[in-house]
């Protein structure tokens, strides 16, 4: 295609700087969000970050289309030009790293995922971005939005990056890539049986073996008696052993269907009561690394000591991890040491996962 008719496809520069802002922040939301999307009726919200990302591209090419010659000549170069050129790569590298990992599926660089670099480079598009309309930002006028050919042209660049991304799909199907087995979440089967999957820890947890003779589970806060359990209690002891059947969700991006076995969280409660003011359940972890559950979520969860009727090794959680089906892996808590009932949900756990493993 001459560069004739490339110009006369293009959208107004205005309004594809506006629509990258757009996506960018659509793009960020439905991946924040989609961390603690472990349902399938939360498939829309995967489909829409990825057309999103599709069509995000299509709007870079625009862009960098029309800044060429402005980027190219160092002598055009202004204070905020630098940024413009990271904020580019950023944005570029992420979906390179996201379409790769829906290809391949689990690839490692280094200790992490490419799924974690892709998430990584997104967040860090964020305060680049902020640094960027510092030097760049303007306001769309009406002449930039309005009218027929305008709106066809911008139409027809979204319902590219929709047919791009089935293709794609279509694709991965046809030639049996790794991403075509894959869940909505796009995570993909680790396979295996037992503690054979994947052992990730989220940010700096690395806590040293835990000796189940010294070592006891709390139960507290808003129940009628506190009281703590061994690991002799929790394995045929004082509180009957319960098997489940649970698909684990990583949102490094694998998933495992396993079965456990464990405690109950509600034949817990039954045990110690629980007060009127009970309304969600907070477990933590030995690295200082917790979750809430709401009460009547909790108590069809599982405090899991076996998997596959392979004890649980220290990786994956022992002596005791939570098994919270229908959340993502990052929710399901491991090395509980304590387990919290309280009144209202902790949002300080949301800065604890990320601190934890620190100190």
């Amino acid at each position: 295609m001459t560069a004739s008719r490339l110009d006369r496809l293009a959208p107004p520069a205005r309004l594809v700087d506006w629509s990258i802002l757009t996506l960018v922040a659509l793009e960020v939301a439905s991946g924040l969000v989609s961390l603690v999307a472990g349902t399938p009726d939360w498939g829309w919200l995967f489909v829409v970050h990825s057309v999103g990302g599709v069509t995000l591209l299509v709007m870079l090419f625009w862009k960098f289309r029309r800044v060429r010659p402005r980027v190219t000549n160092r002598s055009l170069w202004d204070g905020g030009t630098p940024i413009s050129i990271l904020l580019g790569t950023l944005a570029v590298a992420a979906f390179v790293t996201g379409t790769v990992w829906t290809l391949t599926g689990v690839v490692r660089i280094g200790l992490y995922t490419l799924l974690t670099i892709h998430m990584v480079l997104g967040v860090l598009v964020v305060p680049v971005l902020l640094w960027h309309l510092r030097h760049r930002f303007r306001w769309p006028t009406r002449r930039n939005v309005e009218g027929r050919r305008e709106a066809i042209r911008f139409t027809a660049l979204a319902g590219f990056g929709a047919l791009t991304w089935r293709v794609e799909e279509a694709a991965s199907s046809l030639l049996g890539l790794a991403g075509a087995d894959r869940r909505f979440t796009g995570s993909t089967d680790a396979a295996g049986d037992g503690n054979d999957f994947p052992v990730t820890s989220w940010v700096a947890d690395d806590p040293d073996p835990i000796d189940v003779n010294d070592w006891t589970l709390a139960v507290g806060g808003e129940v009628e008696t506190a009281q703590r359990f061994d690991y002799a209690d929790l394995t045929g002891g004082g509180v009957d052993s319960t098997d489940r059947r649970a698909l684990i969700d990583c949102t490094s991006g694998w998933y495992a269907e396993r079965d456990w076995r464990g405690v109950r969280v509600g034949d817990l409660l039954d045990v110690t009561g629980t007060t009127e003011d009970a309304r969600w359940v907070r477990f933590h972890s030995v690295t200082g690394y917790r979750w809430s559950l709401p009460l009547e979520e909790a108590r069809d969860a599982l405090l899991a000591t076996h998997v596959d009727g392979e004890e649980l090794t220290h990786g994956h959680g022992a002596p005791l991890r939570l098994v919270a089906p229908g959340r993502r892996g990052f929710q399901w808590v491991k090395w509980v040491e304590r387990v919290d009932v309280t009144r209202s949900q902790d949002l300080g756990q949301w800065v604890a996962i990320f601190v934890s493993g620190f100190d």
